[in-house]
């Protein structure tokens, strides 16, 4: 069983499939606690979750029509049966999976386990700003290839530094995609972009959060 905080149908706000319609489940609980964490609704007992099976959820996805999938949270990867839902996930080659996971769970038993499948990984990076970095699993950097992402969650101009060390030393744009996330109502995009203006960084891309452009910043279920 599964705890599941909320599921719904909307545009994916951020992510290889922005703009997209997505099936999105977000699963309660989280090992982190992040400065600027805008979702503390999943993890800090001020919403109650419900308990769901993988068969249930699977079918909630296919009578959505729904062919993209983002399971989130909190932290999805906390879910102690989540290889039961992934191996049922995996079995549909309709269905796009991306898993939105916070950077301190190591991804490499999954990768193994759904090498060459239908499921991608977003990877967080937090940076000094999040208060969390030291939590950050570096071995990710290793598993990930070209069809998954780092991201990199930008809250100041120290954040910003860090990331252009960090994807330099670690050479991440040459092993998978790497974004570079503003912290709303904390740092404006348009620094980042002058930032890859000035050190001529082309091969990273600016995600912005369009959920929270086209509805509040606290509306949930979009």
């Amino acid at each position: 069983m599964f705890k599941v905080i909320e599921r719904f149908i909307s545009i994916d706000g951020e992510g290889p499939t922005s703009g997209e319609l997505a099936a999105f489940i977000r699963f309660e609980g989280c090992n982190l606690r992040c400065t600027w964490c805008d979702t503390k609704y999943s993890w800090d007992g001020s919403c109650s979750y419900e308990d769901q099976d993988a068969e249930g959820i699977y079918q909630y996805i296919k009578d959505s029509g729904a062919r993209n999938v983002t399971l989130t949270g909190g932290e999805p990867l906390l879910q102690k049966d989540m290889f039961h839902l992934l191996d049922l996930l995996s079995l549909d080659s309709a269905l796009h999976i991306h898993i939105e996971t916070n950077g301190a769970i190591d991804i490499g038993k999954y990768k193994v386990r759904y090498q060459g499948g239908n499921i991608r990984y977003i990877v967080d990076y937090k940076l000094p700003a999040s208060g969390m970095e030291r939590t950050m699993k570096k071995r990710n950097f290793e598993h990930v290839d070209q069809d998954d992402v780092i991201k990199f969650v930008i809250a100041s101009e120290g954040d910003l530094q860090e990331t252009w060390r960090i994807v330099n030393k670690h050479e991440l744009t040459r092993k998978c995609r790497v974004f570079l996330s503003p912290v709303a109502e904390s740092f404006e995009p348009k620094k980042i972009v002058e930032f890859m203006v000035s050190r001529k960084w082309h091969d990273v891309r600016l995600q912005v959060q369009v959920h929270k452009v086209i509805w509040p910043k606290d509306m949930r279920g979009v």
